[in-house]
């Protein structure tokens, strides 16, 4: 399962979103011809990830956000570009543009203290911009708790589409993050950075805080009822033209 795109409309071009995820693009399409080749491939993310027993070590420090720009396969930086360029906007045009991007650099760097922190003596280098979009998450789901996502459900050979409340989505996601972040506590070698998507989540949660006090807090959910404060977007669900071919009998 995971969300194709929210009823939350922007009201304001989202440039800073637009600028993320091309940099992110850059980046990939940059080490594309280094993902057959493992050894090519580890020497970047050895130098460019983020390795908790370096940063430990006083090192390293710059890999914070370097880490935050590179993926370790396609699906990697897909998946992290849907999940930025459908919550992203809703941020950036709360935000702004410049608190946005402070904001977006700040929940990075809450997952990777808290990645840090969860294995302080791992050598395995973390990349994605996982933990920053986990923070635009964070953000979403304390602004906009009631806004429709809709989420495609994957089952065997079964797609089917159904909207979602944010706020069941986001901290469905979240609680299995924290989950399967105690699961694999003592895990070693790679795997996915659960505590980096954790810590992601929270810095986003707390740093937009103050700005939905400043929006009124709970008064701003009454408003809406926790719903976007402007009209949903409407989508239809076009029928497939693939003709239908009957048995015969």
């Amino acid at each position: 399962m995971f969300p194709i795109r929210d009823h939350n409309p922007s009201e304001r071009t989202p440039y800073v979103t637009y600028g993320l995820i091309a940099a992110n693009l850059i980046v990939f399409l940059m080490m594309l011809p280094l993902y057959g080749n493992d050894a090519a491939s580890g020497r970047v993310f050895v130098k460019y990830g983020l390795i908790p027993l370096r940063l430990m070590s006083g090192d390293g420090y710059e890999t914070i956000l370097t880490s935050m720009f590179l993926h370790g396969s396609f699906m990697h930086f897909a998946g992290n570009m849907l999940f930025l360029w459908i919550f992203g906007d809703n941020l950036e045009d709360i935000l702004g543009h410049v608190r946005f991007a402070v904001f977006y650099l700040v929940s990075g760097l809450g997952a990777a203290l808290l990645q840090v922190a969860a294995d302080v003596s791992s050598v395995v280098p973390m990349v994605g911009a996982s933990g920053a979009i986990t923070g635009v998450m964070g953000g979403y789901l304390l602004l906009f708790p009631r806004a429709r996502v809709d989420v495609l459900f994957i089952f065997v050979v079964i797609f089917r589409v159904f909207p979602f409340p944010a706020w069941l989505m986001l901290l469905l996601w979240f609680g299995l993050q924290v989950v399967n972040g105690a699961l694999n506590w003592s895990q070693m070698g790679g795997g996915v950075a659960y505590w980096a998507h954790a810590g992601g989540f929270i810095a986003g949660f707390l740093f937009v805080l103050p700005v939905w006090k400043g929006l009124g807090g709970q008064m701003f959910w009454a408003q809406t009822d926790g719903h976007p404060d402007h009209p949903d977007a409407r989508y239809k669900f076009a029928k497939s033209t693939v003709p239908t071919v009957r048995r015969r009998k």
